[in-house]
């Protein structure tokens, strides 16, 4: 689901023992101002509302769910008020069925994932929004909307929570990210140590293979930023995978800079180059789950068998 209600959602996983006033008091020890308690909503229990750019009607509304993540997200006949919920973003923005069950398979970073993750029994959702109180004309985002802001800020909240009883591990539904609590703590430190943000707690990069020749790593989650993410495919003898991964990061890095929109048929650096060798497709579907807009790309020099590997394989 796009953007509205709620501009972005990140969650914690826990064994379902955590209250809502072990989250008060992580996060007002955190240093975030709690302005207000909230009753139960449909599919979640308490709430609380945290201070967020109250300058344009900005907030955190963090809440706990007393059940499992609905990887499904239910379904419009059997299960329609969970389906409704996730149709209007409840979820979070970018959450889409599967997401937790991706986030765990392409865990790399995590190895006991596998493990830890479907043994969470409850969720604590951290969403922000902007649409609180306000006319229903009114727009979702300010006009100076910043997304990795908010992003950083939940980061600093995510921080603040882990320390509450009862929570397992960290996980981004928008991004399909899962980190156990040790990790996102190292990474996050070392991130802002060397002044960087940190992609690899809030996108994905995956590794798929197309055919015997071709491989393909892509990333998840930069919707978050408003911008597409990023599908290299590459020759499998060619490329090494980690080299092909640590691009896409770097292309992502690129288009925040980006003041316009990569166009089918541009030429790119590939892959530890400068020469200008690969070419760039703005697609409106990626190859993969979950649906999102995408960047395309691959060798010049290998377009015409690339295209025929994704017809080979019905990805064309």
């Amino acid at each position: 689901m796009a953007k509205g209600l709620f501009s972005q959602g990140i969650c914690a996983l826990t064994n379902g023992q955590t209250t809502i006033d072990d989250v008060k008091a992580a996060v007002s020890a955190g240093g975030f101002e709690v302005v207000k308690d909230m009753p139960p909503q449909a599919l979640s229990g308490p709430a609380v509302l945290v201070a967020y750019r109250r300058e344009v009607n900005g907030a955190v509304v963090i809440d706990l769910m007393d059940r499992r993540w609905p990887d499904e997200m239910g379904d419009s006949k059997t299960d329609p008020m969970t389906f409704g919920a996730w149709a209007m973003g409840f979820f979070g923005p970018f959450a889409y069925p599967g997401g937790l069950k991706r986030a765990i398979q392409h865990a790399r970073s995590w190895k006991g994932a596998a493990e830890i993750a479907p043994r969470h029994r409850g969720v604590i959702r951290m969403r922000t929004t902007y649409i609180g109180g306000l006319p229903k004309d009114a727009p979702c985002l300010p006009k100076d909307y910043k997304p990795i802001d908010e992003l950083v800020f939940l980061n600093r909240m995510v921080v603040a929570i882990a320390a509450a009883p009862g929570v397992l591990c960290y996980f981004n539904p928008g991004g399909e990210v899962i980190r156990d609590l040790e990790s996102f703590h190292s990474t996050l430190d070392a991130c802002t140590k060397e002044h960087k943000l940190p992609l690899f707690l809030w996108t994905n990069v995956r590794r798929f293979g197309l055919s015997d020749a071709f491989g393909m790593i892509d990333t998840v989650g930069n919707s978050q930023f408003d911008r597409r993410d990023v599908e290299a495919i590459y020759p499998i003898k060619q490329y090494d995978p980690n080299r092909v991964g640590y691009y896409v990061r770097n292309v992502t890095h690129y288009l925040l800079d980006l003041t316009r929109e990569i166009q089918t048929g541009e030429a790119i650096d590939g892959p530890d180059e400068n020469a200008l060798s690969w070419i760039a497709e703005a697609c409106d579907k990626g190859l993969t789950s979950p649906p999102r807009r995408v960047l395309r790309l691959y060798p010049k020099a290998d377009s015409a068998r690339i295209q025929n590997a994704l017809m080979a394989a019905g990805l064309s």
